[in-house]
């Protein structure tokens, strides 16, 4: 098996904090970047592709959801922290649950749906850095 070869640009990616009674989706990464961490599922904004269109795409391909995209929620950049690594701007939006339920792809090993209040409590699982304030954003854009 080959190594993945990183772009020499940065690349543009999505994410969706996905809302369903009152909790979010999060799911841990199976291999790199960010393996074992929980996130937010998401992916790479193809050539061509708008960010509404690729963020439903990667959200099919991840786990099998269908979403309301409800407006951005946030960004951040994720510099290569070594060589090889990847060079990333993620455009993090906001969404709800419309149909189906959660089957994962094998870039995922795992999900849960958590209240968004309770994400300080979670000390024992590893997230991805700015996941919260993301998540806190985009919780106000979702409302009550």
């Amino acid at each position: 098996m080959s190594a993945v070869v990183q772009p020499t640009r940065p690349q543009i990616a999505v994410s969706a904090a996905i809302f369903r009674d009152g909790k979010v989706l999060l799911t841990r990464r199976a291999r790199s970047p960010a393996k074992g961490f929980y996130s937010l599922p998401g992916g790479r904004v193809e050539f061509g592709e708008s960010l509404h269109q690729a963020l439903a795409r990667e959200v099919d391909e991840e786990t099998g959801l269908s979403i309301e995209i409800v407006g951005l929620a946030g960004w951040r950049e994720v510099l290569p922290a070594a060589a090889g690594a990847g060079h990333y701007l993620i455009m993090s939006f906001a969404a709800r649950w419309v149909a189906r339920e959660p089957v994962l792809n094998d870039e995922l090993d795992d999900y849960r749906w958590i209240a968004p209040d309770a994400l300080e409590s979670l000390g024992d699982l590893k997230l991805t850095g700015g996941l919260e304030e993301v998540i806190q954003s985009a919780a106000r854009l979702i409302g009550p």
